[in-house]
């Protein structure tokens, strides 16, 4: 059978491998792109997307408690699990479809079926009405990742659950135990504890969202102590058994082995990037502890094929696999191109409070050799906070004192979210601290805090 010649192969269809056939297609190559599962991949279909949708009704759940405050009246509050969970996957469905849709507008050749590279340039792909032969000069891998899952702690779906159990659950879980304290883990764990689940968090590493910055991860933790969270740090999960309806925790704290019983188990530990079947090894593509190593154009080592989003490895974000996906279609089409920069790209954690970072934390700024400035101010000191009844949270800037670089900004409180891209625009232009000073903020907005906590480093900070 002759095969199918494209100038482009892109194998797998998730945040950065649409994104890098449409942009191939948009700059006239012919692309074809390879899903075996869904469109739109794990962040459309089971990550950010519906775990956003699930966490805004617990959102709304939490303000309806607090109906009195805002002077309104609301009785009987509760809540239906399975509609949460059906207007999730409704939006989730309906992104799928929009994916296709952008596909096919873009004259992208779209292919359901499991990819195997044979060959430099050369794909053969299983499909249902059975084998396709394709090739191409440039393939594009974007495969994207799983859960990870520890000997002894596999999930079953029942009591023990990966993020995919827990966006469809087959119950509410009473008493929730949660392994890890990254953002999914702690996604999940603010949206069953806020509906009531007793949630205990276990972190092996000596703080829970070990990758922000210490001084917003402490405050993470008091807020969700407050919220009636147990968490505990320095902690690690040795062994679960598992009987009819429960399971016993064995849980390692301080060196001392004790036990706790749960009705439900989330492991969220990391993932694994999806590597097997492609036929990587033959080719000589090198792979290191699951994910695909790559230089900064996400070039693979191996002519004519690159690797992009989680399957190459941290950050693993959605957004910075888009970025690779462009930049990688604009470097095949022959453009100049700038590598993305991990360091620019912004995290976000959906709890309540929310988290936001860019850049170096304060350790890090002074572990690099910086001589720093720090800029803190509290939502407390915002009137539109205080009107939206959001009053606890901070946003910390962190500038280097020669040259006036933003070298990070880390924050933690309502909508902070929406608010980082300020500070991922200023880090792009290479703002610096005069820049941010003299820009306007409007009143009233929640971003005045931007400004007030760069004026804060230069002790001009007018509000506290």
């Amino acid at each position: 059978m002759a095969a199918k010649s494209f100038d482009m192969i892109v194998i797998g269809a998730g945040p950065g491998g649409y994104v890098a056939a449409i942009r191939g297609a948009q700059l006239g190559l012919s692309v074809a792109v390879v899903e075996r599962e869904h469109m739109g991949g794990i962040c459309l279909n089971w990550g950010c997307i519906p775990t956003k949708a699930m966490l805004r009704s617990s959102e709304v759940f939490h303000l309806m408690h607090r109906a009195k405050e805002f002077g309104l009246k609301a009785d009987g509050i509760g809540y239906d699990l399975e509609a949460v969970v059906k207007r999730s996957r409704a939006i989730a469905k309906q992104l799928n479809s929009g994916v296709g849709h952008l596909l096919k507008k873009n004259k992208v050749t779209a292919i359901m079926g499991e990819a195997t590279v044979t060959a430099k340039g050369r794909v053969s792909v299983k499909t249902d009405s059975g084998a396709q032969e394709l090739e191409a000069p440039h393939i594009v891998l974007a495969t994207g990742a799983r859960a990870r899952e520890l000997p002894g702690l596999e999930a079953d779906g029942d009591l023990v659950w990966t993020y995919k159990h827990a966006l469809m659950p087959p119950r509410m879980p009473k008493k929730l135990l949660v392994i890890g304290s990254g953002a999914i883990g702690i996604e999940f764990a603010s949206f069953y504890n806020t509906l009531g689940a007793e949630t205990t968090v276990v972190e092996v590493m000596d703080r829970i969202l070990p990758v922000e910055d210490a001084e917003i991860s402490g405050m993470a933790k008091k807020a969700f102590t407050k919220q009636g969270m147990t968490i505990l740090e320095k902690a690690m999960v040795k062994k679960l058994d598992r009987q009819k309806g429960k399971v016993t925790a064995h849980i390692e704290i301080g060196g001392k082995v004790e036990t706790r019983e749960f009705d439900s188990v989330i492991s969220a530990v990391g993932i694994v990037g999806n590597t097997e079947g492609l036929g990587l090894e033959a080719l000589g593509v090198k792979v290191d502890r699951t994910h695909v190593v790559t230089d900064t154009h996400c070039r693979t080592g191996v002519e004519g094929i690159y690797a992009i989003g989680d399957l190459a490895g941290a950050p693993w974000l959605a957004h910075k696999a888009s970025h690779e996906g462009v930049m990688v279609a604009e470097m095949i089409a022959g453009h100049k191109v700038h590598p993305v920069k991990p360091e620019s790209i912004a995290g976000c954690t959906y709890c309540t409070p929310q988290i936001a970072s860019v850049g170096m934390t304060e350790a890090q700024a002074k572990e690099a050799g910086h001589t720093i400035r720090v800029g803190r101010f509290p939502f407390i000191g915002n009137g539109k906070a205080i009107a939206l009844g959001e009053p606890e949270g901070v946003i910390k800037t962190i500038f280097d004192d020669k040259t006036g670089e933003l070298l990070g900004a880390h924050m933690i409180g309502a909508e902070v979210t929406e608010l980082i891209q300020g500070y991922v625009v200023g880090r792009q232009l290479e703002t610096t601290e005069e820049d941010l000073m003299h820009a306007v903020f409007p009143h009233p907005t929640l971003s005045e805090m931007m400004h007030e906590a760069v004026l804060d480093a230069y002790d001009r900070v007018i509000h506290i």
